[in-house]
């Protein structure tokens, strides 16, 4: 994989090889070696009681798993029974237990195999297996966080991040919208675009005229990064915190913009939205207030590399060393995971 390898320093790094956007065979080598063992969104725990069934990243890591809320405390397990392998929960519910529709296998809400009919002379049974596997799972200002098989905790993911703001009220915020957007583009292009406020200039005049070009900051974490945005009065207009390898938490004066970044192809991505809302009074002014019509700029210029990284005379770039650095780091993570 050394044609992956990234300079740690900016200054001579070039950028990821156009052969990680086009061969398939990489694109299937990020569902286990970078996906799989990162961390991914699940929503508010004040969305749901009792089981709430989910799958983690649809059409891409498509792992069901299934979520238990119990006296307020929520906990994540395999959604898939031990028996036959079957979906034990279809829809949101409340239960005591849980009771595969297919054959009756029975679970406590904590995954410990209850009983099975017609099994009793089956040897060495119930044993380990029978349980159903506990996700791992965290939870950061009420939202929830889940992984497969996590390389490193979840704090040591975002910890570093969070410390460096403290000052953000999440009490009250309620999820208000939802939407997704399909884009014909890599997903780590659309990420990469993320993660540089270079092409606001460029790009987005609206959010240029509210955010402060020559005041903004990149500040890169183990697994994370976040980009700061400040008004012409010096205040913080938008925080944009990254945690490796797809998820984006948009921090406005008015709530919380969630972005899940889900591959589908070399070439086609959907990205998520959730809007949570504290303050709807400010939430059509500032950075914050359009963020459809920057997401259509974004888009935009991302298919249009997209289509630019399949020429014949592209194969790498390079980074300015002051307004890059968070795609710099970005793709530093990728050709680490990917060793």
């Amino acid at each position: 994989m050394s044609q992956f390898e990234i300079d740690p320093d900016i200054r001579k790094a070039r950028t990821l090889s156009t052969d990680f956007y086009a061969d398939e065979r990489y694109f299937e080598m990020s569902r286990e070696k970078i996906f799989a063992k990162a961390w991914h969104f699940l929503g508010h725990k004040d969305e749901f009681s009792g089981l709430r069934p989910v799958t983690m990243l649809p059409g891409f890591l498509d792992e069901p798993i299934l979520l238990v809320k119990k006296n307020e405390a929520v906990s994540c397990l395999s959604n898939v029974c031990t028996h036959r392998g079957k979906i034990l929960i279809e829809e949101p519910c409340e239960a005591n237990l849980i009771r595969c529709g297919y054959h009756g296998r029975r679970f406590s809400l904590d995954g410990k195999f209850l009983s099975m009919p017609e099994f009793e002379e089956v040897e060495n049974f119930p044993c380990k297996s029978d349980d159903l596997t506990k996700i791992t799972l965290a939870e950061k200002d009420g939202f929830l966080f889940a992984s497969i098989d996590p390389v490193e905790t979840f704090d040591a993911f975002v910890d570093d991040a969070f410390s460096s703001f403290d000052n953000f009220e999440t009490a009250g915020l309620k999820l208000t919208a939802t939407r997704e957007y399909e884009v014909d583009a890599h997903w780590a292009l659309y990420c990469e675009n993320y993660l540089e406020g270079f092409h606001i200039p460029y790009v987005h005049p609206v959010l240029n005229a509210v955010v402060d070009y020559g005041t903004y900051t990149t500040d890169t974490f183990r697994y994370s990064s976040l980009q700061t945005g400040y008004d012409d009065a010096g205040e913080v207009a938008a925080r944009y915190l990254f945690v490796f390898p797809n998820l984006m938490l948009n921090y406005y004066p008015w709530g919380v913009s969630v972005n899940v970044v889900r591959p589908v192809t070399p070439s086609k991505t959907v990205v998520e939205f959730y809007t949570y809302v504290r303050d709807g009074s400010l939430i059509d002014a500032g950075a914050g207030a359009d963020l459809h019509g920057v997401e259509m700029e974004d888009e935009a210029v991302v298919e249009s590399v997209q289509k630019g990284i399949r020429s014949r005379f592209y194969s790498h770039g390079r980074y300015s060393p002051t307004k890059e650095q968070g795609t710099h780091h970005f793709h530093r993570l990728i050709a680490k995971f990917l060793s």
